[in-house]
């Protein structure tokens, strides 16, 4: 065999070997798309403990995917099922999520149910009372979301914006300008909205407020 015949015999190996491994790398994401919306709708009516419902599951999905976000913290985990749609965004951005449950029952539930629906390995789930946890977490992050006792929102809140990249996002759930039992947030809502950096409106069920340059 010639020189020449030989290198053209190993471009074609070289060649054939990288389309093989194309395949692989494109079934990856949809593979994972596929068990996180078979759990999900194997689950759909099964989720109780404070978790939020579909619509505001999707609406973070949403937000996280389309301004990019890569560093996410969940304040209340629950039984996860947030976290599942906040860590299945971030598998696209190329994140992970820090979420923090003081409630050990409901935090071991959560991290089985990550496994379970394909979405451990972008999660990194908390143990412990976020009155502690949440000020002593690093920054910069990107997005926020608060879904824990409702009267400790404005001192989370506090606590994450400094960290808070300028275009990233802090939302919470069970918030309303119009207060009433069922949205207990103390001052959270007049707090955030007298912010001048902080452009504050809703999506679904959540508060979502962008966090941009102080003029």
């Amino acid at each position: 065999m010639s020189y020449g015949t030989a290198a053209a015999t190993l471009f074609t190996l070289l060649c054939a070997a990288n389309l093989a491994l194309v395949p692989q790398q494109a079934e990856k994401p949809n593979e994972l798309d596929a068990r996180v919306t078979k759990f999900l709708d194997a689950n759909r009516y099964g989720w109780r403990d404070l978790n939020v419902p579909e619509a505001d599951g999707k609406a973070l999905f949403d937000l996280i995917v389309k301004n990019g976000y890569k560093r996410a913290v969940e304040v209340g985990t629950s039984t996860g099922y947030s976290g599942i749609w906040t860590a299945w965004a971030l598998s696209k951005t190329g994140g992970k999520l820090i979420t923090i449950e003081i409630d050990e029952p409901r935090f071991r539930e959560a991290r089985q149910n990550f496994e379970k629906a394909g979405v451990a390995a972008y999660v990194d789930a908390r143990l412990g009372d976020a009155h502690d946890l949440v000020p002593r977490l690093d920054g910069p992050i990107d997005f926020a979301f608060i879904d824990a006792d409702k009267d400790w929102y404005t001192r989370y809140a506090q606590a994450l914006i400094p960290k808070l990249r300028i275009g990233g996002c802090l939302a919470a759930h069970n918030v309303s300008p119009l207060g009433g039992r069922r949205q207990v947030t103390g001052d959270f809502y007049g707090y955030i909205s007298s912010l001048p950096f902080m452009d504050t409106s809703f999506s679904a069920g959540v508060l979502v407020s962008y966090k941009r340059r102080e003029k």
